[in-house]
């Protein structure tokens, strides 16, 4: 169970709440689900039972304790239903929010940058994939809508694997919402940039 532990503890985790946290979050997981990463509310205040984040392969968990610690409140999204996640840095810690692509939102605040930060950066992770997978889902249902089982012009190949092409207006402005986040450097901003606009 230590070693379970040491990687969730990276940024300076309060041990205790990982490992209570762990333990109740690890019944809840699905077949092939693994917990990624853990935040953990920081509040100036003493706070015994601290609010946490635990990032899986498969969605978001908002775990927040209730009656002292003995009970705790789990609200999970899916990643495929996150629209959108921001972080927000202020002089006592960060924010981390999110919100579904039905509108539903959810936020911790309280927390320390460096973990506001990773969450940040897993969640764009994510967010990029779900892109896709929605991008690639929509496709497919109109597909299904035009009658996907018609072949039109049959003596052309159909490539299997037609890569999307991203916006570069898009991807500049991902990179540079990293680079305000401070999730990468002025240098690999500047490159990127070159890269992508000697594309264009």
């Amino acid at each position: 169970m230590i070693n379970d532990l040491k990687k969730f503890l990276n940024e300076e985790q309060d041990p205790k709440a990982v490992e209570k946290l762990l333990a109740k979050v690890n019944g809840l997981l699905t077949s092939g689900e693994q917990v990624e990463y853990i935040a953990v509310q920081k509040k100036p205040a003493i706070n015994l039972s601290p609010d946490c984040i635990a990032l899986t392969n498969k969605r978001i968990i908002f775990c927040r304790p209730k009656n002292l610690g003995l009970s705790m409140d789990f609200q999970d999204y899916s990643w495929k239903d996150i629209l959108d996640c921001h972080m927000k840095e202020g002089i006592i810690g960060a924010t981390f929010s999110m919100k579904t692509i039905k509108g539903n939102m959810n936020m911790l605040d309280y927390l320390p940058k460096a973990q506001a930060r990773k969450l940040y950066q897993f969640a764009q992770e994510k967010e990029e994939e779900m892109i896709v997978y929605r991008r690639e889902h929509d496709l497919e249902n109109k597909r299904a809508i035009a009658g996907g089982g018609i072949i039109v012009n049959a003596g052309a190949p159909v490539p299997q694997n037609v890569e999307q092409k991203e916006d570069p207006l898009e991807t500049l402005q991902k990179l540079k919402k990293l680079l305000d986040s401070e999730i990468i450097s002025q240098t690999e901003f500047d490159t990127k940039k070159t890269e992508i606009l000697s594309k264009m």
